[in-house]
């Protein structure tokens, strides 16, 4: 809009504001009047044939708000001209008509020498239009003169070396560039990608070995280093190739000299085929920013600017090269100094840079940089976590998993099509190198995880801070749970119907394993409320392949990334802190509202039970001992819930159930009743999905008494044992005493 303003010919003056014909042009003439510190000056339309197009109001406005002195050299009383458009969708221009008005950073780019034009808002224009009134925007426009007097108009870390410019090109830059170009081994190509349908288009700069040869669509970048600068320092974008040699003139650049010596350099004496030269020349700047005159930079800046002409044909315009029989060659006998590049557009480049992961984190708003972390299982829900902590930069990740990808798999999993027979664990480690560009990698080992005989496994497990466990097993966290040298470990999971999420977390010490975690939900499900229907729902499956072990869950991989969002958010969280965690969020799938449930955790105690360890924390045996005290004078008892698993050589006690109704007992014996108790126990199977059953019996023994098994009981230990034989499986008998805890098992050989 500036440059078409000012390439205007025919602006004449209106005499009267009657002759105004745009309709926003009247409104703001009217809300002009209206306001005090706005004064009209004058009155100025553009026609296109008899049909106005631009109407401008030149005003002078005063801001009570700008500082006296102020630094950045806006006065109390400005003379602007506001330039209303006949298109209602465009923004009315703002442009300052003092000559020496400042160049500051919140201004458009216009023709350097013009009218500086305010960029008054931060916003897409569709959402300036949307709540525009004229009132707001005189308001606006002393909002902006204020917050630039006061060099309050911008962030505290936004770039402020060139002012606000809407281009349709970008350079995207390495994130280690500062690196790259302290290496020896390697050069720099401009990687040029597809044009998109506004003309616009965006490279890339990307390092490649010295020796290797440009690929097709890639060119060399002209690179030029600046003298430094005050952070702050201003200036506006030049558009032709003799503005840019102007202004660097200025900065004790011989922008041509250094063109020539670019340009001899690359096509040697052998000159180089005209069919190589690329359709475009990135001409890139690097300038050193400095917080005071005198002081070391403490960064560099860097602006680009593209020609679309290659680098050999900007040559022969600059008399630097000429073209003979199809090939470039270095001009060295041309006298005559060329002027004709001085006309070359050149156009400015919007400069962005591949994400590190300290920007990840930043633009995420994660504060530390993670641990080093192992995830066990690349499956749906690892997959999902491991791409959110890898885009965010949080953690250092080694990811385990021994399968592979499956077709069914892609319907709830970060793989594509292509990936179809890779390894999970690789897929994930592709998948964020693409994401992060070499900024942070991960590590895959294609393991089982169950295996400890592998030693990469067992090094990155002990090496690690933080272990992940989204394997879906029981298999993994029971046996990480025996290993005292590993790292500390947390457990996820989602429940069959998608609707809830678990996360058990040890404490940083790991004194409580997520063996005991584990035991402590199971029992929170058989007692709490929210337990009843936690596991249930829709387990559907579906065959994914021929064999009988190929069978997969129904699930929405919506409710995958649902429940995923909510770990990766959690875990950071629970590694932040010392204590251990088992924590449930149930989600209502009508509503979308969300329970969360917290399960505070209790030590664990590990006794011998003869081939097996038994585990039983102190959650049980607080329970166990409140049934005693309340069955006083006489003894109680009832049975145990929990589970063995024989892979791990353990039996775990998950909770006592009272004594039933019928029960019968004295200070001197109990005789346990079975009213209710078969549905107790099969109601405690199915809120564990089957995992949590009988396995013996409790009982108490009267106040001044030690847990020292009588005759009586062994009696019972016997039948006990007797009755579990039949499912192969030992009895568990405990007593519970004044002071002590006693555990027998029960064995049929």
């Amino acid at each position: 809009m500036t440059e078409e303003f000012h390439e205007l010919v025919d602006v004449s003056e209106i005499a009267d504001a009657a002759a105004l014909t745009i309709p926003r042009a009247k409104a703001l003439f009217d809300s002009v009047l209206r306001q005090r510190d706005y004064t009209v000056v004058q009155l100025l339309q553009h026609s296109a044939g008899d049909v106005p197009t631009l109407e401008c109001l030149v005003v002078e406005v005063e801001c009570d708000g700008v500082p006296p002195k102020n630094t950045a050299g806006i006065n109390y009383r400005e003379r602007l001209a506001l330039c209303v458009p006949d298109d209602p969708k465009l923004l009315i221009e703002v442009l300052a008509l003092r000559k020496d008005f400042p160049v500051l950073i919140h201004q458009n780019q216009g023709i350097p020498g013009a009218a500086a034009s305010l960029c008054l808002y931060f916003e897409p224009v569709a959402t300036v239009m949307r709540m525009w009134t004229p009132q707001s925007f005189l308001r606006r426009i002393q909002w902006w003169l204020e917050k630039s007097a006061r060099g309050e108009l911008h962030p505290a870390d936004q770039p402020v070396e060139h002012l606000f410019f809407a281009t349709k090109y970008e350079l995207v830059l390495p994130w280690n560039l500062a690196e790259l170009r302290k290496s020896t081994a390697h050069r720099f190509v401009i990687a040029k990608g597809s044009e998109r349908p506004d003309k616009g288009f965006t490279c890339v700069l990307e390092a490649i070995p010295r020796d290797e040869a440009f690929k097709a669509g890639t060119a060399a970048p002209i690179e030029l280093v600046l003298p430094p600068v005050i952070h702050g320092f201003v200036e506006r974008d030049p558009v032709t190739l003799g503005q840019l040699a102007d202004l660097l003139s200025r900065r004790g650049i011989d922008l041509i000299a250094a063109l020539r010596a670019e340009l001899h350099g690359r096509v040697g004496d052998a000159g180089i085929a005209a069919t190589a030269d690329a359709k475009f020349t990135v001409l890139l700047l690097h300038i050193p920013i400095c917080r005071a005159d005198g002081e070391p930079p403490v960064r560099t800046s860097h602006r680009a600017f593209v020609v679309m002409i290659g680098a050999m044909e900007l040559g022969v315009a600059i008399g630097a090269l000429m073209l003979h029989e199809k090939r470039h060659f270095k001009d060295l006998l041309n006298t005559q100094p060329a002027t004709q590049w001085r006309t070359q557009d050149v156009l400015p480049m919007d400069v962005l840079s591949w994400n590190d992961t300290a920007a990840a984190r930043k633009q995420s708003g994660i504060p530390e940089e993670g641990p080093s972390g192992v995830l066990i299982g690349a499956g749906s829900l690892g997959s999902a976590m491991l791409n959110l902590w890898g885009r965010a930069g949080w953690g250092r990740w080694t990811v385990i998993d021994k399968d592979h990808v499956k077709p069914h798999n892609l319907s709830r999993h970060v793989a594509y099509a292509q990936h179809i027979g890779d390894p999970k664990a690789s897929v994930l480690a592709d998948l964020h190198a693409a994401a992060m560009h070499g900024a942070s990698e991960v590590t895959a080992l294609n393991l089982d995880a169950s295996d400890f005989k592998q030693s990469a496994l067992t090094d990155a497990l002990t090496a690690a801070k933080l272990v992940v466990d989204a394997s879906t097993t029981l298999e993994y966290p029971r046996a990480a749970s025996a290993v005292d040298a590993f790292a500390r470990h947390c457990s996820v999971f989602i429940t069959p119907d998608g609707n809830a999420a678990v996360l058990l977390a040890e404490d940083a010490r790991r004194s409580l394993r997520l063996r005991t975690l584990e035991a402590q939900y199971y029992r929170a499900l058989i007692q709490e409320a929210w337990g009843k229907d936690h596991l249930a729902g829709n387990a559907s499956s579906f065959w994914s392949g021929a064999s009988c072990r190929d069978i997969s869950m129904v699930m929405p991989y919506s409710r995958i990334m649902g429940q995923a969002s909510t770990l990766a958010d959690q875990i950071p969280r629970a590694a932040e802190r010392e204590e251990a965690l088992i924590r449930v969020w149930q989600r209502d799938p009508t509503r979308g509202m969300v329970n969360v449930y917290e399960v505070p955790p209790l030590s664990e105690r590990r006794m011998k039970l003869g081939e097996f360890d038994l585990f039983i924390d102190a959650g049980v045996e607080g329970q166990l001992r409140e049934y005693r005290t309340k069955g006083f004078p006489n003894e109680t008892g009832g049975v145990l819930l929990g589970y063995y698993d024989f892979n791990v050589g353990a039996v775990v006690v998950v909770a006592g159930l009272p004594a039933p109704p019928d029960s019968k007992a004295s200070p001197g014996s109990f005789e346990r009743g079975i009213a209710g108790l078969a549905d107790a126990v099969s109601e405690a199977s199915r809120r564990t999905a089957g995992i949590v059953n009988y396995i013996g019996e409790w009982h108490s023994h009267p106040p001044g008494h030690s847990a020292s098994p009588s005759k009586d009981d062994l009696i019972q230990l016997v039948h006990l044992a007797l009755g579990m034989a039949d499912d192969g499986l030992p009895g568990v008998q405990l007593i519970v005493g004044e002071d002590d805890l006693q555990v027998l098992q029960g064995t049929v050989k």
